[in-house]
């Protein structure tokens, strides 16, 4: 009868194992984890940042329309900011095909002075909103979802 020994071979006939052990395993998940957890807000805050200049590239063509208008009729008058403007080439002031802002405007100082607003409906661009008046006074009231009051259009944190 031949017997074998339950020992492992020791020296070079030593076994070779591949594979992962379940505490190697455990430790990649929570580093996977842990950042998941620091990349997932700085990428959104990122996409947020790509969203955001939509408002202020649209506010500033508004502006440009709203002057010009001015221009020609000397009072920004209730054409220039309805929805349907009738003086000709002015048929739609509000800029077209924003993604993720919705625009509005109001007549101030009896048709010599307007507010523009850009409210974030969409997107990571929910929680913002800025405006720009006829003196090209910008301001943010809203940002990341705080009521602000900064006098200029904030990005990034919360100082002009």
């Amino acid at each position: 009868m031949i017997r074998t020994s339950a020992r492992k071979p020791i020296g070079r006939y030593r076994e070779t194992v591949s594979g992962f052990t379940l505490i190697e395993m455990m430790i990649t998940v929570g580093l996977i984890g842990v950042l998941g957890a620091l990349a997932l807000p700085s990428y959104r805050d990122y996409v947020r940042r790509g969203q955001v200049p939509e408002s202020m590239t649209a506010l500033s063509d508004y502006r440009i329309k709203m002057e010009q208008f001015y221009l020609d009729n000397r009072s920004y008058g209730t054409g220039a900011c309805a929805s349907g403007a009738v003086s000709p080439p002015w048929n739609n002031f509000r800029p077209g095909g924003a993604k993720y802002f919705e625009f509005s405007c109001e007549l101030t100082d009896s048709g010599q002075g307007y507010v523009l607003t850009a409210k974030g409906v969409s997107g990571q661009a929910v929680g913002h909103i800025y405006t720009l008046t006829q003196d090209n006074a910008r301001a943010t009231t809203l940002f990341k979802g705080d009521s602000m009051n900064k006098a200029c259009w904030l990005m990034r944190g919360d100082e002009c």
